[in-house]
């Protein structure tokens, strides 16, 4: 009786631990999926977070691109420049800001070439910045200084080639040596053509602002008739055709390797061609390709189909094209022959056959 009124004492108190620790799971799994719910909604949250925050990540990279408009320029055209050619490392450590630059490259001649025609072209390139106007800072203004010619110059980016043309600088003694005194590394363009054809597009120029003016026959033969047969080569339209003689000046400053020849014939048959090799010559990926001319027959000569800030095709001024002045042939066959032995060494010293 001793032991059945034991265990009846106990049966209470296994009851009561029992339901302590059905308690204690109790309240031990609630706190578990409460504390496992607030993990949720963190994790939930900082994922829409870092969502957000990737969102924003291209925002950077579009000022970035939208304060380097010749990426913008060439992704119009096409093709991306240089510059942005290759993964995004590539671009750190430039700086972004336009500014003031001497030129690295210069069309120095000749006058009646066809410069115009290749500062236009080299225009539409968006890693080239071409001032528009003729400087003449090394023919005619070199007592201005340097910072006087730098601040003529558009503002470029890093990565840009500044460009000027000034024809006058291929026949100026002084040209030479001061250019190589701003800078031994600039690169230097010279548009050649047909001397003969050049000297009547000369005359053809000067005759149409200068009323008045002699004959091409009596200002190219000294007593002005044809029996002498001696032709002034001191006349301006003349002397600028002996290109091998100004080439000596030039050559005694810059290595020929620095000097690119852009032949003035096929500028006009095959413009796509001769902007391909004078990108190549200026370290510039080939933007400018056929796609951008179209041959005007009235006229006679490539214009652009789509030029620069604009959406119309455009041709260079009505000047370009026109009619030269009328010369008999016996003058241009007499010319040809006086100019014939200048020719040949101009192209031993170039190491290139223009055909003329």
């Amino acid at each position: 009786m001793a032991g059945s009124h034991h265990i009846q004492q106990d049966v209470p108190r296994v009851l009561h631990k029992l339901l302590f620790v059905f308690s204690l799971a109790v309240v031990c799994a609630s706190l578990y999926f409460i504390l496992s719910g607030c993990c949720d909604f963190i994790l939930v949250d900082t994922a829409k977070h870092l969502k957000q925050t990737s969102q924003l990540l291209p925002l950077t990279e579009l000022f970035q691109r939208k304060n380097t408009s010749f990426e913008k320029r060439a992704t119009d055209i096409g093709v991306r420049s240089p510059g942005a050619v290759g993964a995004q490392s590539a671009n750190v450590g430039k700086d972004w800001t336009a500014a003031r630059r001497l030129p690295q490259a210069i069309i120095i001649g000749v006058k009646k070439g066809g410069t115009r025609a290749l500062l236009e072209f080299l225009r539409l390139h968006p890693d080239i910045r071409a001032l528009g106007s003729e400087p003449h800072f090394f023919d005619r203004h070199y007592s201005r200084g340097l910072n006087w010619y730098r601040n003529l110059m558009p503002k470029a980016l890093e990565g840009q080639v500044v460009l000027e043309k000034t024809p006058r600088y291929f026949v100026t003694a002084d040209s030479p040596g001061r250019i190589h005194s701003m800078s031994q590394e600039v690169k230097l363009i010279v548009v050649v053509r047909d001397p003969v054809t050049r000297a009547i597009s000369d005359y053809t120029q000067i005759i149409s602002k200068t009323p008045g003016v002699p004959s091409f026959e009596t200002l190219t033969f000294h007593n002005g008739t044809e029996e002498v047969l001696k032709v002034d080569s001191l006349w301006s339209p003349i002397w600028i055709g002996l290109y091998a003689l100004h080439l000596e000046r030039w050559l005694a400053h810059f290595p020929l390797e620095q000097i690119h020849f852009v032949h003035g014939e096929r500028l006009v048959s095959d413009p796509a061609g001769e902007l391909g090799r004078v990108q190549d010559f200026l370290g510039l990926q080939r933007i400018i390709t056929d796609k951008h001319f179209y041959f005007n027959k009235t006229k006679g000569f490539p214009c652009l189909k789509k030029p620069e800030g604009s959406s119309k095709p455009h041709c260079l001024g009505r000047t370009k094209g026109r009619p030269h002045a009328d010369i008999h042939p016996q003058v241009i066959l007499r010319l040809r022959q006086f100019y014939q032995p200048h020719n040949l060494r101009f192209y031993q010293m170039t190491g290139q056959d223009f055909g003329w």
